[in-house]
Formats: C-alpha cells, structure tokens, sequence
C-alpha cells in the first residue's frame, strides 16, 4: 500500500470572492453582499424577526427572509441602502476606483 502525498496549490484571492468566481458584475455582487450582511446584522442586534422588521419599515417580511438567505437577486444596491435607512441606519459608502488589468480583468492596485 502506497501513500500518495496531496499537493495543493496555493492561491490567493482578490478579495472578491465573486470576481474569484468569474461573476462579471463581481463589483456589484459584493456591494450588495456587504449590504446585506449589514442589514442582517442589524435585524440581529436589535432582536428583529423578518415580521417585526416589516411592521417596522413597512418593507415585505419576504424581502427580509430573501435577504437572510442570501437571495439578492431581487435587489439593488440602492434598495438596499434604503432598507437600512428604513432601519434608521446611516450607509456611508468609501468607493476606489482602479483602472483593471486588460489580460485578467482584475483591478490593478498601486
């Protein structure tokens, strides 16, 4: 009996996981990925059932279970920054742009 050693390759990623994957709107996926961590967050801090939520914002307890799921979709980024105002939360949003490597697709980093 033979034991095989396991190589594995080491690679390291952007930082995207979406871009990782090859999502062509990779920026925009993380943005709203962001977004609804923060929501979900804040459902969580403040003891927030999706029901509570919507008596809350008056936005769909649906719309808060997609967001728990992770089924974003449905929304834009701009939605999503209005559901947290709804939750009586400030969005403040840093933006960097980079012009990207034309051969990978990734943004090239000073």
């Amino acid at each position: 009996m033979s034991k095989q050693k396991d190589e594995f390759e080491l690679v390291r990623g952007s930082g995207n996981v979406f871009h990782d994957q090859g999502d062509p709107d990779a920026d925009v996926q993380q943005m709203k990925a962001i977004l609804a961590a923060r929501i979900i967050k804040i459902l969580d801090e403040e003891g927030l059932s999706v029901r509570k939520a919507q008596r809350r914002t008056g936005i769909a307890a649906a719309d808060f279970s997609r967001i728990r799921n992770g089924d974003l979709g449905r929304f834009s980024v701009d939605r999503l920054v209005r559901l947290i105002n709804k939750l009586d939360q400030e969005t403040e949003v840093s933006l960097r742009l980079a012009p990207r490597d034309s051969d990978s697709g990734t943004a090239l980093h000073p």
